[in-house]
């Protein structure tokens, strides 16, 4: 159900020139800034009604003050699209004219022009309605909710499901502001927006029915609860009646906070300023040097003195401690080092072909010892890895005994 603008006690009012406008303490106000008026300050085009698709943007400030007013807020959601100034005034600001500057600003011909809106807050007839109900809507965004023909449609479900004689929108919110996450850009995830109605009459039984046990349990278990007038909202807004909030201001118990009085903001009396006289007293810092720097540094002396003297005139020496070492392990410890010393030498001539360990250290025929392959000034760095006949430079032959008695013949090894 649509409801006309003067049923929605919203004030709708679009940015064509310096205006005054009118809203009420309590009740949501909503301005839109139209884009397509503001294209007529940028001239010029290069026919006269030719559409233009520049981006423009808005900076909204309270007059003489770099930000907005605090019940006042603003959302642009890119530059191709309105902006929308949204809020709801409180009691405080009944008769205080409110001057906001518009300043538009064409992204593409860096051009700028200049309005002034004039917000004038009249008090309500009944301000505030007493009960006042919050609903958590999940597939709308906040700008999607302010157009006209949105809000009437909400208000117009709400009223028939309440059946106040008086409703109105006191305040939309975005989920965003309370603490909710941006959504991801898939399956035209929205933000979400809180929309708080009043009213003049108590909540209905639908509404009640959020307060059930059974509802409080499933809602307590991430599941959505059963409300018998769902049906009426769910065809245009999807509705978590888990996070709906029920409030009666005639049962709110109010909190008075008292402020300690702020005073004059002048100092009190003193007397004159009286400096320090002139003729000081020399002071000897020779004892605070003392204390300061010569003891520690004594104290250091002293102390590096004694380190030298147990280090290096209080050593045993290695006759000393051969002495008092036994013969086995001074043994032990000679056959280490010398097995360490022939293995490191081993891996320095990789390159030999046969270790001295797989080769036999006598002659099997005549008893004779084999001497080595390579003399001790053999140059083995120029030896390939792998060796054979053709390249060892220096042959072994070896007498074997024939099976028939016959010579000996030499064998290659």
């Amino acid at each position: 159900m649509l409801l006309p603008l003067q049923e929605l006690v919203t004030i709708l009012s679009r940015s064509h020139a310096d205006r005054n406008v009118y809203p009420s303490a309590g009740v949501l106000f909503v301005h839109v800034l139209e884009r397509e008026y503001f294209k007529g300050e940028f001239p010029p085009y290069p026919k006269a009604g030719d559409p233009s698709n520049d981006p423009i943007t808005f900076n909204t400030n309270l007059k003489g003050y770099p930000d907005r007013p605090g019940w006042l807020r603003y959302i642009q959601r890119t530059p191709h699209s309105d902006g929308v100034l949204y809020g709801s005034p409180t009691a405080e600001h009944i008769g205080k004219p409110t001057v906001i500057e518009i300043t538009a600003y064409n992204r593409r011909t860096f051009e700028t022009a200049r309005h002034n809106l004039v917000i004038n807050i009249k008090a309500a007839e009944e301000f505030p309605l007493p009960y006042q109900a919050e609903f958590y809507i999940k597939n709308m965004n906040v700008e999607e909710m302010l157009a006209s023909e949105v809000l009437g449609d909400f208000l117009g479900a709400v009223k028939n499901v309440w059946q106040p004689e008086r409703l109105n929108a006191i305040n939309i919110t975005s989920a965003l502001d309370r603490g909710g996450r941006v959504p991801l850009p898939i399956n035209n995830l929205k933000e979400g927006v809180y929309v708080m109605v009043g009213a003049d009459v108590p909540f209905s039984s639908c509404l009640r029915e959020v307060e059930s046990p059974h509802n409080q349990l499933r809602c307590s278990q991430e599941m959505e609860p059963v409300i018998s007038c769902d049906k009426k909202f769910r065809a245009q807004f999807h509705i978590d009646w888990c996070k709906i909030s029920l409030v009666d201001i005639n049962k709110v118990v109010p909190v008075y906070v008292t402020r300690p009085e702020p005073g004059t903001g002048i100092l009190p009396e003193f007397g004159e300023y009286k400096p320090p006289s002139e003729s000081l007293k020399s002071r000897d810092y020779f004892s605070d040097f003392l204390v300061t720097l010569a003891v520690p540094s004594a104290v250091a002396l002293v102390l590096f003195f004694i380190l030298g003297y147990t280090m290096c005139c209080r050593r045993e020496g290695v006759e000393k401690r051969n002495m008092q070492t036994p013969d086995i392990q001074l043994v032990h410890h000679s056959s280490i080092q010398k097995s360490t010393k022939e293995l490191r030498s081993m891996s320095k001539n990789r390159e030999i072909s046969w270790p001295l360990s797989t080769l036999p250290v006598f002659n099997p025929v005549s008893g004779e010892v084999v001497p080595p392959i390579h003399p001790d000034n053999y140059e083995t760095t120029s030896m390939p890895l792998m060796q054979t006949q053709a390249n060892l430079q220096n042959q072994i032959t070896i007498p074997q005994q024939r099976p028939s008695g016959e010579d000996l013949k030499t064998a290659v090894l």
